[in-house]
């Protein structure tokens, strides 16, 4: 076994992950998107809890994950992000819903939506589509300015080669992003009233 088959997070399709809840079998749910993003849409069920704020608070809420925990993200990126920083804690029982809430709804499986916002990576799109633009366009005056679309485009390619995005992490920080639920506290209360009820 090679060393990228070790550290691949082991995944759950969206087919036996409803099957599992179907069957009154339902792991833990914790949705890694930010609090916009879980508002717009999100599997019925599920927690959200913010990847920023899972990465650092992980000690407190490994007490509140004891069982079967299933991560879930847009597209399955951030959740692996996840799934890595709770199994650095030794947390056992972790899968990645693979291919995210794109492939959740693909199968059209029961959702439940709120109001409507742009995900993270749309935003990251905007915002880096705009700079460069922006920077090409005014280049004609300030000849360096290319620069700053060459750096942009750095920026992205770093990001896809390390699995990280640091535009959509400042993003995801915006009052935009954030929701009125998205403090520890709160998600760790929400997380032991579910434990009490099971």
């Amino acid at each position: 076994m090679t060393t990228s088959e070790t550290t691949r997070p082991a995944t759950l399709d969206a087919t036996s992950l409803r099957e599992l809840i179907d069957s009154g079998r339902a792991p833990r749910l914790l949705d890694v998107r930010t609090p916009a993003e879980f508002e717009t849409v999100h599997i019925p069920g599920a927690y959200n809890v913010p990847l920023d704020l899972l990465k650092e608070h992980r000690e407190e809420l490994r007490n509140h994950l004891d069982e079967d925990v299933v991560l879930i993200c847009r597209s399955g990126a951030r959740a692996t992000q996840a799934e890595q920083a709770l199994a650095e804690i030794g947390l056992p029982n972790l899968k990645v819903l693979n291919g995210g809430m794109l492939a959740w709804q693909a199968t059209k499986a029961p959702i439940k939506q709120g109001k409507q916002r742009w995900d993270l990576e749309r935003q990251v799109r905007l915002v880096a589509g705009s700079i460069v633009l922006a920077s090409v366009l005014g280049s004609v005056f300030v000849p360096g300015l290319t620069w700053v679309a060459g750096f942009i485009g750095a920026g992205l390619t770093f990001a896809a080669v390390t699995n990280t995005c640091a535009m959509g992490m400042m993003l995801g920080k915006l009052p935009y992003n954030r929701g009125a639920s998205c403090d520890l506290e709160s998600i760790v209360g929400q997380l032991r009233g579910a434990g009490s009820r099971a």
